[in-house]
């Protein structure tokens, strides 16, 4: 058995020196509490909305945002992980998920596919996000690359534990009032249980970090401006899929711990044989298109480093 950590986080958007902040305070107190497995959501750097300014708080890959899970990790004795917005020396920005140990960097995972306006930040990558620690495997994995079948397929009967994090936003309070309330009950029931069912698809258990607070950012192509939340949702689960621990939203900023063990079992489910693991819904799904569209524009004329 081994004590695992995953943070729920407040960021401040944009704000990456008061963020790194409030990680390194929360990883440590994960680390004074005993946790040899530290899970820092995405983004952890900035969080993440339609915000042109994101583009210019991407970090160098042996940045401060590495020295500081490389420094938590040493100091504890721990494997800690997160993804921030990472400016590669192609000039390209990535959702770039870093794992380390008491070493330094034992591994990077690129998010795969870009979610709704997080197209216009940075671009995806193409690796399988089974990373090596010593004589463990683990699978890096964020916010809706636990939505996706490719991502069990890569990941299935191959690591002894899942790291994940998600910055997963609400469904806004427009009108019809009632039909958007409803959308956004399904929604929050989705995000949690994208993180609460991965580990059966996979065989393996799972430390998921999470972002909760406000956010208020433009939308794309459209002329009002969003205004909701993250889902939060930082949880632990062993490879059942069972929850051993578990912060909501409304429980804010903070971290969970559990006891887990490490190592893989036969997965009790099996992927769908089709793209998503589970329906998004007709407003999620259109708003995906949509936002995809104009977010790879967008991104090549501003965000791509020439």
């Amino acid at each position: 058995m081994v004590l695992a950590a995953a943070v729920q986080l407040n960021a401040t958007l944009g704000d990456v020196a008061a963020n790194l902040f409030a990680c390194r305070r929360l990883a440590d107190e994960a680390g004074d509490a005993g946790a040899k497995v530290i899970a820092l959501p995405e983004f952890f750097t900035t969080g993440i909305g339609f915000l042109r300014e994101l583009i210019d708080t991407a970090l160098p890959v042996d940045g401060p945002a590495t020295d500081l899970l490389c420094d938590v990790a040493r100091r504890h004795g721990a494997m800690v992980g997160g993804s921030f917005l990472c400016r590669d020396a192609d000039g390209h920005i990535r959702n770039a998920y870093l794992l380390a140990d008491p070493t330094g960097v034992v591994g990077r995972h690129d998010k795969d596919l870009p979610t709704m306006w997080e197209n216009a930040i940075y671009t995806g990558g193409s690796d399988d996000g089974v990373l090596t620690c010593g004589e463990l495997s683990v699978g890096a994995a964020v916010c809706w690359e636990l939505m996706r079948a490719q991502t069990v397929r890569r990941m299935r009967g191959r690591v002894d534990l899942a790291m994940t994090g998600s910055g997963w936003w609400s469904i806004p309070p427009w009108p019809p009032r009632p039909l958007f309330d409803r959308l956004e009950k399904a929604n929050a029931a989705t995000a949690r249980r994208a993180a609460t069912d991965f580990g059966r698809y996979i065989g393996a258990p799972v430390v998921h970090a999470a972002h909760v607070g406000e956010l208020q950012c433009p939308m794309p192509w459209l002329p009002m401006r969003y205004r909701g939340y993250f889902e939060g949702n930082a949880l632990i689960t062993d490879a059942t899929g069972a929850v051993l621990a578990e912060r909501s939203r409304v429980d804010g900023e903070g971290v969970v711990l559990a006891d887990i063990t490490l190592g893989r079992v036969d997965p009790s489910d099996v992927a769908p044989r089709r793209f998503w693991l589970r329906r998004r819904g007709v407003l999620p799904a259109a708003v995906w298109h949509y936002q995809r569209l104009h977010g790879q524009c967008w991104y090549e004329r501003n965000a791509v480093n020439r």
